[in-house]
């Protein structure tokens, strides 16, 4: 069952909600490793007209490349429109840790476990075409229909964007970047990218690894600032724990952040031992180009695999998935719990073939990775999955299809640490194992966990345009088109956090 075409202009790729892909315009090659063209600063005006370029400060004014004509392309955001909905665990300094920080400790008691469905109380009349957060993160994006970013949760390192530290109970319009339409978003451990209908990324929160691709290392930066980097308009992001990735227009791929298990793809772990004995990493502050994809024959040759046109990415806390032109998947990364599908537990320095689906018929057509684990659905409509949700049960070496989902349509899916959830035809499927919080979204004296998929009954009759996951808790967009969507949406309980 093939997936609903998205609209695309020319060469630009519309980003889909969540990590799904969408396919657009004629295929393009990749330039060769090493060879860099300069390109003027792009302009961030909306018509034909001119843009200052980076002339060493000579202030020259050149024709902005992509206005030498009136069709001027954007990216656009997500089709989706409708409601936020919450579940899960909501306090946000808690989750993940033991303890909470000692200057943090006064929050210890606010946020709770929201075990159902429920909606912000703020946002009444916010309608809202993406959300995000991911499996590592304690904080939570969404992005509005006019375009406008607003976050909430965990801010120890200003992964906010509202240039402070102090956490944030309920969704909040980022004021830095309320000049900008923002298309999509991600979020990583204590880090965010935000993507621009330009094709330009800022970024904001912890940088100690170079995550935000700034050319330094701080240990936080709280406010909006624009990666350094110069080249084709970007149209696809993803965060791993502490690394970052972003997808050219042209198809390349290029990362930043911490190198640890060659998650960064650049046939390195970046390790070095420091005078002091103790082992650091030397980790890349600006994105630099994945020049090298391979595949491993059974006799164990490697072979390049040439001309790699990447269409999407997806990160988990230590690996990253690509899925190319040719509907072929890449992972690399940590091998752990066999998340990588190559049937080894090894770690991948570079980007590595995933055979499964190298096969004609049996592409891929959207990816999506979890903490520990990864998913892509095949170009006849199966999901597959590879690596451990549970990770004291026995591992998944390589990609296997999902049975319980087998008929099922899956338009978006979403992964925390250990929990998954799906909008699939006219219905939300979540499982995961204990323990959970109500990212589930069974509801209150219900079953917490599940080993198998289940239907979440509490959004019975609830179209879910799209799913987010973070560490745990689960972020929905509900339709909202209907008289009678509206019904079922509004009878559901109003979440109202309690601030200090």
């Amino acid at each position: 069952m093939p997936r609903k075409k998205a609209a695309a202009a020319a060469a630009w790729e519309e980003p889909s909600s969540g990590n799904g892909t969408a396919r657009a315009g004629p295929r393009k090659r990749g330039g060769p490793a090493g060879r860099k063209r300069e390109r003027p600063e792009r302009c961030s005006s909306s018509g034909a007209g001119t843009c200052k370029a980076r002339c060493g400060g000579r202030g020259t004014v050149l024709p902005c490349p992509l206005h030498t004509t009136h069709l001027v392309h954007k990216l656009e955001g997500s089709k989706c429109k409708g409601q936020l909905l919450i579940f899960g665990a909501t306090n946000w300094d808690l989750i993940g840790r033991k303890e909470v920080p000692k200057q943090q400790a006064a929050y210890r008691n606010l946020g709770q476990n929201l075990w159902g469905p429920h909606r912000y109380g703020c946002l009444a009349g916010v309608r809202v075409r993406t959300v995000v957060s991911g499996s590592c993160a304690a904080h939570s994006l969404l992005i509005t229909t006019e375009g406008k970013l607003w976050s909430w949760g965990r801010n120890e390192k200003g992964q906010l964007g509202h240039g402070d530290t102090k956490r944030v109970e309920a969704p909040r319009l980022i004021e830095g970047l309320s000049h900008e339409v923002i298309v999509s978003a991600a979020c990583g451990r204590n880090h965010t990218l935000a993507l621009t209908e330009t094709g330009s990324v800022f970024a904001f929160g912890e940088n100690k690894m170079g995550q935000l691709g700034l050319g330094n290392q701080t240990d936080a930066v709280p406010s909006p600032a624009q990666i350094m980097y110069n080249g084709q308009p970007i149209t696809k992001m993803a965060c791993g724990a502490e690394f970052s990735m972003i997808m050219d227009c042209k198809g390349n791929l290029y990362s930043f952040g911490c190198p640890e298990y060659g998650q960064l793809g650049h046939n390195s772990d970046g390790k070095f031992i420091a005078r002091a004995q103790r082992i650091e990493y030397d980790c890349e502050l600006v994105p630099r180009r994945v020049a090298i994809f391979i595949e491993k024959t059974k006799d164990g040759q490697i072979l390049p695999v040439p001309n790699v046109v990447v269409r999407d990415v997806a990160c988990g806390a230590n690996h990253t998935l690509v899925l190319d032109s040719q509907k072929r998947v890449f992972s690399w990364g940590f091998g752990g719990y066999g998340r990588l599908g190559h049937a080894e537990q090894k770690d991948e320095m570079v980007p590595r073939l995933v055979k499964l689906f190298d096969f004609p018929g049996r592409g891929a057509s959207q990816i999506y990775a979890g903490y520990t684990c990864s998913f892509a659905v095949s170009e006849v409509g199966g999901l597959f999955f590879w690596g451990a949700t549970n990770t004291s049960r026995e591992s998944t070496m390589y990609p296997k299809a999902v049975q319980d989902l087998c008929g099922w349509r899956i338009r978006s899916l979403a992964c925390g640490k250990s929990s998954i959830i799906v909008a699939a035809d006219e219905s939300t499927i979540s499982w995961g194992p204990s323990p959970t919080f109500g990212e589930l979204g069974y509801g209150d004296h219900k079953p917490k966990s599940s080993t198998a998929a289940q239907e979440v009954k509490t959004l019975d009759g609830i179209f879910s345009e799209q799913v987010a996951m973070g560490y745990s808790h689960s972020l929905v967009i509900a339709r909202d088109e209907s008289e009678n969507e509206k019904e079922k949406i509004k009878k559901l309980p109003e979440y109202n956090p309690r601030t200090l």
